[in-house]
C-alpha cells in the first residue's frame, strides 16, 4: 500500500521511493527508509555495484549497513536495478543522491543530477503527484535547475502530450559522518526540508513522519540514544536549504582549522593544545566537538563543499577571506607530518617511514582527499620508503591509486619492523591498543609522529619513543617542579 494525496492532505501508507545513486549517501538513505516502512528502490547506472548489492555485499564499507539492509528487506522492502523508468513512474518520492565533484574551476560538476533529472521526467505520468528530492549536495540555486531539467525531460520522452504532469521540487540536504551514516540517518540532530509549495512539503512530512516522532522501532544492534524523543524537523525555502547544508560544513571546516591554528601556536609558546582545547570546549558558546587538532581534514564534503561556496560568492561579487583561510590552513597543517620528520631526522632519503592509517577518517574505507595520500606522495618523492597499515582501508587505497609505491603491511608490527619513524595519520580505536613497547623494539629508529594526538606522551616516552604530537611541546611544561593539571575534575 502506498500514500495517496487529496488536496493538502497526505494520508498516509506506506510510501513508494526510488533513489538514484548508491554511493554512500544513496544507499545509506534507501536503507534507512526502508528500514522505517516505505517501499524502496535503489537505482544505479553501475550494473556491477547493483549485481553486489543484490548478492547483499557492501560496495562501500560503513558499520551496521549491511545488517540494516538485511532488516530493511523484512520491513518496508528495498530492491536495487539499473532501470529508472519503472520505478520512478510507481513513486511517491525520487531522491537524487548522485555525486557532485569538484570541478578545476571549484564550481561542482552536475552532469550526474542533469542527467538524473532529465530521466526522472522521462519517467512520469499524469498518475499522481510526486516530488524530487535533492539529497546530493548541490550548490545554491540548483532546485530551480532541476526543475527545469524535469521538465525538459517530461517534454522530450512525451512530446507535450501530458499537459497534467504534477510534479514538486524539494531540498532534503545530508548530514551523514562516514563512519556513523546510520545513526546519524536514523537518529538525525535535525531534518532539514526546503520546498517552494506546502504540498511538497507535505509529501516530505509524512515521509519522514517515523524519523521526526522516532516511533520505529530502534534496531538491536543500533539502540536509540538515550533521552531521544524526536528530531527536530526544519521547513524553508529551497535555498535556503541548500545554504544550511554548505553553511553547516563550511563552519565545521573552519572550526577545525582554528583548532590547528591555535595547537601550532601552543607548540611554539609551550601550551599544551589538548588542554586548551579541553579548556575552551567548556564554554557552552564553542562545544568540544570538531575541536581535535591534528594533520587536517579530508573526506568528499569539506573541501569541496568550500570550494562550491566560495564559487557561488564569487559569482555574487562577493570575497569569502574566511573560508579561503579555512582551506589554506588545512593544507599546511598535512606538511606538518613532513615537517617533524624532518626535524627528527633530518635527511628523509633513505628512511623507512610508516604510517598508521590511510583513510580520511575512523570507521571508513573512504581514501578521498586522505591526508595519508599526501603525506605518503611527499614521503616518496623525498627518497623515503613508505610503508602503511589500516584495518580497512588497503584494499581500497591498491584499487584506487595503484601507481602510489607503498609496501602494505598485514598489522601495525609488521608495518613498525625496521622503521626509522611512525606517523599516526589515522585515529582508528584499535591503535589506542597497541603495546608501545612492542612497536618501539621494532624499529631501526622509535620516532613517534602522533598526527591525532591519540596517545599519552609519558606513556609513549616510557615505551621508547621519540615522541611528538600535534600542539604539544617536546616535554611537558613544569611550573616550580610539579606537572600543570591535565583533567578537570
Amino acid at each position: 500500500m502506498i500514500s495517496s494525496v487529496v488536496g493538502l492532505r497526505v494520508r498516509f501508507y506506506r510510501m513508494r521511493v526510488t533513489v538514484i545513486g548508491t554511493g554512500y549517501v544513496g544507499t545509506v538513505t534507501g536503507a534507512c527508509l526502508a528500514y522505517i516502512g516505505h517501499r524502496v528502490t535503489c537505482v544505479d547506472t553501475d550494473a556491477q555495484k547493483i549485481e553486489k548489492l543484490r548478492r547483499g555485499e557492501m560496495p562501500i564499507y560503513e558499520p551496521c549497513l549491511q545488517e540494516l539492509l538485511q532488516l530493511a528487506a523484512a520491513r518496508g522492502g528495498i530492491d536495487f536495478t539499473t532501470g529508472l523508468e519503472a520505478p520512478a513512474a510507481e513513486s511517491d518520492a525520487i531522491f537524487i543522491a548522485v555525486g557532485t565533484p569538484s570541478l578545476e574551476t571549484g564550481e561542482a560538476n552536475l552532469c550526474f543530477l542533469e542527467a538524473a533529472a532529465r530521466s526522472i521526467g522521462a519517467a512520469m505520468d499524469d498518475a499522481r503527484f510526486r516530488v524530487v528530492v535533492n539529497k546530493s549536495t548541490v550548490p545554491v540555486g540548483s532546485g530551480n535547475l532541476v526543475e527545469t531539467l524535469v521538465r525538459e525531460g517530461i517534454r522530450e520522452a512525451h512530446a507535450g502530450e501530458l499537459t497534467r504532469v504534477r510534479f514538486g521540487v524539494a531540498s532534503n540536504p545530508e548530514f551523514l559522518r562516514e563512519g556513523s551514516a546510520i545513526a546519524d540517518s536514523l537518529y538525525p540532530d535535525r531534518i532539514v526540508l526546503g520546498a517552494e509549495e506546502e504540498r511538497t512539503l507535505q509529501v516530505l512530512r509524512e515521509l519522514y513522519r517515523p524519523l521526526a516522532a522516532q516511533s520505529f522501532e530502534a534496531p538491536a544492534f543500533l539502540p536509540r540514544p538515550a533521552g531521544m524523543a524526536k528530531a527536530p524537523l526544519v521547513t524553508t525555502t529551497l535555498t535556503s536549504a541548500e545554504m544550511i547544508k554548505y553553511a553547516a560544513n563550511a563552519f565545521l571546516a573552519v572550526k577545525i582549522g582554528f583548532a590547528n591554528e591555535v595547537a601550532n601556536i601552543c607548540e611554539r609558546v609551550g601550551a599544551e593544545a589538548p588542554e586548551v582545547m579541553a579548556g575552551i570546549g567548556l564554554d557552552a558558546r564553542i562545544g568540544a566537538r570538531f575541536l581535535n587538532p591534528g594533520l587536517g581534514w579530508g573526506g568528499s564534503c569539506f573541501g569541496k563543499d568550500i570550494q562550491s561556496l566560495l564559487h557561488t560568492a564569487r559569482e555574487y561579487g562577493y570575497r569569502s577571506r574566511l573560508l579561503e583561510a579555512a582551506l589554506e590552513v588545512n593544507r599546511a597543517q598535512r606538511q606538518l607530518a613532513i615537517q617533524k620528520l624532518q626535524e627528527k631526522l633530518f635527511i628523509l632519503k633513505g628512511r623507512t617511514i610508516a604510517l598508521l592509517g590511510l583513510a580520511f577518517k575512523p570507521e571508513t574505507d573512504d581514501l578521498r582527499d586522505a591526508p595519508s595520500l599526501q603525506i605518503a606522495e611527499r614521503l616518496l618523492q623525498m627518497g623515503a620508503r613508505v610503508k602503511a597499515y589500516d584495518p580497512i582501508a588497503m584494499q581500497a587505497c591498491r584499487e584506487a591509486h595503484p601507481a602510489l609505491k607503498i609496501q602494505y603491511c598485514e598489522s601495525p608490527e609488521d608495518a613498525a619492523q625496521d622503521a626509522d619513524a611512525l606517523v599516526l595519520v589515522t585515529e582508528w580505536k584499535q591503535f589506542a591498543h597497541l603495546d608501545l613497547r612492542e612497536l618501539a623494539k621494532r624499529m631501526t629508529r622509535a620516532i613517534l609522529v602522533d598526527g591525532r594526538n591519540l596517545f599519552d606522551p609519558e606513556a609513549a616516552r616510557q615505551a621508547g619513543f621519540d615522541y611528538c604530537g600535534i600542539g604539544r611541546p617536546q616535554r611537558a611544561a613544569r611550573h616550580n617542579g610539579a606537572s600543570v593539571p591535565r583533567r578537570v575534575e
